[in-house]
């Protein structure tokens, strides 16, 4: 079934209306969405590098609604589900541990997940079930969504097809290595 998603999704690179498809797909991406909007993007910005900065920012502006609705889940659907079956479960405590602990790095995850190919959907639900402030969330999200995609649209219009298969195979392993790196100068910095 997955394979059969991908499919679809790529062969709306070359729909007459796939500005609309890309936005839909990268709303829906952001909270329930398995496939990434990188893969419209691509072969849509490899058709037309003309439109790389446009299909950039239908794609982030997308994506970031898409964030608001995947945070709205974490924040209420959990009351309903989650925070019973914690507390039957006796770990109402831990939970508290847990939701102070992510907010406390929730930027660095917020922009991690938005940038690398960790599924984003997850960190937009666990910032809204554990409380990070709305704007921090809206604002890091832009960032990161921003970074991505910009970056991706950068390469291909700068490269072209050539390009393709690095951003496709290690696009994701270098933005992690670099926001690895980028968090250690911070922890180095601050207890040094």
């Amino acid at each position: 079934m997955l394979t059969n998603l991908y499919n679809w999704t790529l062969r709306m690179a070359d729909h007459p209306r796939a500005l609309w498809v890309l936005a839909l797909v990268s709303f829906a991406e952001s909270s329930v969405f398995p496939i990434p909007p990188d893969v419209l993007m691509i072969p849509m910005i490899l058709a037309r590098p003309s439109r790389a900065w446009l299909i950039a920012t239908v794609a982030l502006v997308a994506s970031v609604l898409g964030g608001v609705l995947g945070y709205a889940i974490g924040a209420f659907a959990f009351d309903q589900i989650g925070q019973p079956i914690l507390a039957s479960l006796g770990k109402a405590d831990a939970m508290s541990e847990f939701n102070s602990r992510f907010n406390d790095f929730g930027f660095w995850a917020v922009l991690g997940a938005g940038i690398t190919p960790f599924p984003f959907k997850v960190i937009t639900i666990m910032s809204g079930w554990t409380g990070m402030p709305l704007a921090t969330f809206v604002g890091t999200a832009i960032i990161a969504r921003g970074i991505r995609f910009f970056l991706v649209a950068a390469l291909l219009w700068k490269f072209g097809a050539p390009i393709r298969d690095f951003i496709e195979r290690r696009l994701g392993l270098m933005t992690t290595l670099f926001l690895i790196l980028l968090f250690g100068g911070f922890l180095l910095v601050r207890y040094l």
